[in-house]
């Protein structure tokens, strides 16, 4: 495999995420968004969580950088609907500054954020290593991956992304596999091209990314993978801890799995890692899990 350059709509899929990012400001604390045309019965996890961290932080000063989050989904979202983004300025400290975040559509909360954001300050610093695991330019392509998979994931290659993709592992998707206990699902993420020196926009996406794949960890744990269709899947709640400064267009390594699941319910953690070692970021979330 070699470290191929992104296919043409790549680089309009990145186009079109960056717009989907800068939300339509109507108000000092009140935002509106949208969903992409090509959305899915309901809107993706991910983007509306980047979209309310992007409304939290165009009400932050510049010089603060987003260090955690944590997020319920409440109600699946419409994508056929503007989504409304409402800003509380909850606190603004000399070193600190907290927002809290709802997301609205049709008159109701289907999804709340609360984030801190902090003054650059110097401090201890250490970090867990990276696993080993092989270089990105090695693995699969998501479209290699994709063109041999069986149906119904081959319409998922006709779908434009704004991320080259290289899973370590086979996919829990790829095909049935026996149950792994510890597993571990990694994957590489870039941009399919540069992005802005825009420090927010690069937070927002690795918000994005987190939702993609994190849950896998739990369907490959319980040999789940190729049960398309039996299993259903819902995030339910999501926090995230930004370690260090982030660059979505460099190639970044999500490292997940999952260390528990009962009454319907799965948890899934995960750790980003720089291409160069330095973990970037932390995640955690706690996902519907129904075997149908």
């Amino acid at each position: 495999m070699t470290d191929a350059k992104p296919a043409t709509d790549g680089g309009d899929a990145v186009a079109a995420l960056i717009a989907l990012l800068d939300l339509e400001r109507l108000e000092d604390n009140l935002f509106r968004g949208v969903s992409p045309e090509n959305s899915t019965m309901r809107v993706f996890g991910g983007q509306v969580a980047a979209q309310a961290l992007t409304a939290a932080g165009r009400t932050v000063p510049d010089d603060r950088r987003v260090h955690s989050l944590h997020a319920y989904f409440l109600r699946p979202g419409d994508p056929a609907v503007p989504i409304v983004f409402e800003v509380d300025r909850t606190r603004d400290g000399r070193s600190f500054t907290t927002r809290r975040v709802m997301a609205i559509q049709h008159g109701k909360a289907i999804f709340t954020l609360s984030s801190s954001f902090q003054l650059d300050q110097e401090g201890l610093d250490h970090g867990d290593p990276m696993p080993s695991v092989p270089a990105p330019q090695t693995l699969p392509t998501w479209e290699e991956r994709v063109a041999v998979a069986s149906s119904p994931f081959i319409a998922l290659n006709r779908i434009p992304r704004p991320f080259d993709v290289r899973y370590v592992n086979d996919p829990p998707w790829y095909s049935g596999a026996e149950p792994r206990e510890g597993a571990r699902n990694q994957v590489w993420f870039r941009s399919h091209r540069p992005l802005p020196d825009d420090q927010l926009l690069h937070v927002c996406m690795l918000a994005y990314l987190s939702d993609l794949t994190l849950l896998d960890s739990i369907l490959a744990t319980h040999g789940l993978g190729g049960s398309w269709g039996k299993v259903k899947l819902a995030s339910l709640d999501h926090a995230m801890w930004f370690h260090r400064p982030i660059r979505v267009d460099d190639w970044v390594l999500y490292d997940t799995h999952s260390p528990s699941a009962s009454g319907a319910r799965g948890l899934a953690s995960g750790h980003f890692f720089s291409a160069d070692g330095a973990m970037l970021a932390t995640v955690v979330q706690e996902g519907l899990i129904r075997v149908v």
